[in-house]
């Protein structure tokens, strides 16, 4: 997918723990005004990448560029201003309501010549309501559904007034409805203006909402493109290690991934014959 003026992009990116690199030697750039979506197998590096994007990790080789500055040599708060992170399962401070968490989201633009303003207020009582939870703002985060939560946390990336998020396995520990309504939060949160990088285990939901995949296998990008380029049997097979059908969704225009199990793998056969 071509993207002129790509906000963000990783070159030659190399990055590990205990110095066991996990991702070698990687170049990604993330096109500007789509919802990107990184999908894999366990421990191919999606997390790996989405935090070194978001300068939670520093390279061991390589760099981050964000609006064409090395992300390394930003200041802290001027990263904050510019990208949003839900990290993985966050955790809210016990009691907090749901008003103060979101409101935390304005720390960025807080100093001690500017302080709280009621621009700040507007910011917060915006992203509340984008997000669909502004009759929670005095509920305590941790009083709250999985799929409420998430909507909370969201509404706080929101909150720092940045058009390009980043999020980390947003669906993790939700049923299967109340990962569709986050994920349709996404989607509306895309049409509004954002840009969106998150990472996803549910290969359909990725399939469906995205207009950019990346696919890792073992550190490094194995495929990227638009769902109907890049998801193929052959893919899934390689990647993956899953042997499935890919066909037309019926709700969608997009590739449909139906798994097949060892216990259909005969009967599979039989219906060739």
């Amino acid at each position: 997918m071509k993207n002129e003026n790509p906000r963000l992009a990783a070159s030659g990116v190399t990055v590990g723990y205990g110095g066991t690199p996990v991702i070698d030697g990687l170049d990604v750039t993330i096109p500007t005004g789509v919802i990107t979506t990184i999908i894999g197998p366990n421990g191919c590096g999606k997390s790996t990448l989405i935090r070194t994007l978001a300068r939670l990790l520093r390279p061991q080789q390589g760099k981050v560029v964000l609006d064409g500055s090395d992300i390394a040599t930003l200041r802290t708060k001027d990263v904050a201003r510019k990208l949003g992170l839900l990290p993985q399962a966050p955790i809210a401070p016990e009691g907090l309501t749901v008003a103060d968490l979101v409101a935390r989201g304005r720390h960025p633009h807080q100093s001690w010549i500017r302080q709280w303003s009621s621009d700040d207020a507007q910011v917060v009582a915006r992203a509340l309501a984008l997000t669909g939870v502004a009759d929670l703002a005095h509920r305590p985060v941790d009083s709250l559904s999985g799929g409420q939560r998430q909507r909370v946390w969201i509404s706080m990336t929101l909150a720092q007034g940045t058009d390009l998020l980043l999020l980390d396995e947003p669906t993790t520990f939700l049923d299967l409805a109340h990962a569709i309504d986050v994920i349709d939060l996404v989607d509306d949160l895309h049409e509004g203006g954002c840009t969106v990088v998150m990472v996803l285990h549910d290969l359909n939901l990725a399939v469906r909402y995205s207009d950019n995949l990346v696919v890792m296998a073992g550190g490094t990008i194995a495929a990227q493109g638009h769902p109907r380029e890049v998801v193929t049997g052959e893919l899934l097979a390689e990647v993956f290690g899953l042997r499935a059908h890919v066909i037309d969704d019926p709700v969608s225009d997009r590739p449909l991934i139906v798994p097949i199990g060892r216990a259909h793998v005969r009967d599979e056969h039989l219906m060739e014959r």
